[in-house]
């Protein structure tokens, strides 16, 4: 299984630079024990390799340690490939140089870290055998602004500088999350969640959007009632008004006929869609989809790996949906996880991304650029079953 599937919410840091620049000792001193091979010989790391770490200031975090960027030969060529992939999942990126040696291979990496706009710092290891020129100093503040800071894996004290370092340059948002509900209720409000029991539903628990929904409404100090479709006009027959009702999208076309109009009512998935991707790209790529048109591909991206069966959302029901929505002959690709594209981004009439709880809002925002970029329509499951069943406007109407 890969191990860079982005299947950890939390901020992602990745550690880059040349071989035996000290990459798996920085990681070992962040991390306060063992975790990573450390070794003299050069291409000890080889898969980027991912571990949780708690980091003052921050909380739970994902270090993930890469192989040197100047690797060589065939094998090396594929090692540097996945080093690269790393750039497009993280928050933060270290590069760490020793020697003084900074060339053509970090002004590579920094291209990169610009190119999905990746904030870095800089570190200059092993302070123990060579401190920092002056000259190279000054040149990296006026190329890139800046700060070279000489450490050593080897100093225990150094620690706190290299916290402190992370915490000014990890952007806020990445660990001091926004609420699913932001704007939309306030303390008291009752928030009604529809939750629909499936074959996908995990045996004796809920979906993770459902969970982290509940203990959003929680937080928000609001009151949260939870009922399955089936007891819906059930509940509605106590005549409690609810401030909010939130639903699973493949619900909607029911649940919209038994909420009353005056009552906000989305989905689980637009929540997500809002918290973690360019929402307005959403809304308007998503009525894209009543002018597709015969022979036209459709990209499903999955955040997460998972068993398969006939009620697969993304495999199965929304293609089948969409088919019958347009009457076209429309073919559909899935990639899940943050697997590569199997064909150039240009291949495909429209995007269509689903909630991604699992993943990081770094990661969705880099799985859409390429489609965004090329000025492809890009949508999301709910929104796409929204518009599919004639409730688009009402879905999005509470984020207005």
């Amino acid at each position: 299984m890969n191990k860079m599937k982005g299947k950890d919410n939390k901020p992602h840091i990745g550690i880059f630079g040349r071989r035996n620049n000290g990459k798996s000792s920085f990681i070992n001193m962040i991390c306060g024990q063992e975790v990573a091979i450390v070794s003299n010989f050069a291409g000890t790391t080889t898969d980027p390799v991912k571990k949780s770490v708690e980091i003052f200031g921050i909380g739970p975090t994902i270090i993930i340690d890469t192989a040197g960027i100047d690797d060589k030969g065939e094998l090396g060529k594929k090692r540097i490939d996945k080093t690269l992939k790393v750039i497009k999942t993280i928050d933060l990126a270290i590069l760490l140089i020793s020697d003084n040696k900074f060339g053509e291979f970090e002004n590579m990496l920094i291209d990169e870290f610009n190119k999905y706009d990746v904030p870095f710092v800089l570190f200059h290891n092993k302070k123990d055998k060579a401190v920092a020129d002056k000259a190279l100093k000054s040149a990296l503040a006026e190329k890139y602004n800046k700060t070279l800071l000489d450490i050593s894996t080897m100093d225990n004290s150094d620690l706190e500088k290299v916290t402190q370092m992370i915490r000014e340059n990890i952007p806020e948002s990445v660990f001091k999350k926004p609420s699913l509900l932001e704007g939309l209720v306030k303390p008291k409000d009752m928030v009604l969640l529809i939750t629909p029991i499936d074959s996908e539903a995990p045996e004796g628990r809920m979906i993770l959007p459902q969970v982290m929904a509940i203990r959003d409404v929680l937080d928000q100090h609001c009151i949260c009632v939870c009922v399955r479709e089936t007891e819906l006009e059930d509940f509605m027959k106590l005549d409690i008004k609810p401030a909010l009702a939130v639903t699973d999208s493949q619900a909607f076309e029911y649940v919209s006929s038994i909420v009353p109009a005056d009552v906000p009512l989305t989905g689980f998935s637009i929540l997500f869609a809002r918290l973690k991707a360019n929402f307005n790209k959403y809304l308007e790529g998503t009525p894209y989809i009543s002018k597709l048109k015969d022979g036209d591909k459709i990209l499903m991206l999955e955040s997460c790996t998972h068993h398969l069966s006939c009620e697969d959302i993304g495999r199965y029901k929304l293609p089948r949906w969409i088919k019958e929505f347009t009457a076209k002959d429309i073919e559909f690709e899935v990639v899940a996880g943050l697997d590569d594209f199997q064909k150039e981004i240009y291949n495909y009439a429209m995007v269509i991304q689903c909630g991604g709880c699992v993943a990081t809002k770094k990661q969705i925002t880099s799985r859409l650029k390429p489609a965004i970029d090329a000025g492809i329509p890009v949508s999301n499951y709910g929104m796409a079953i929204a518009w599919l069943n004639g409730i688009f406007k009402r879905a999005v109407e509470p984020f207005h």
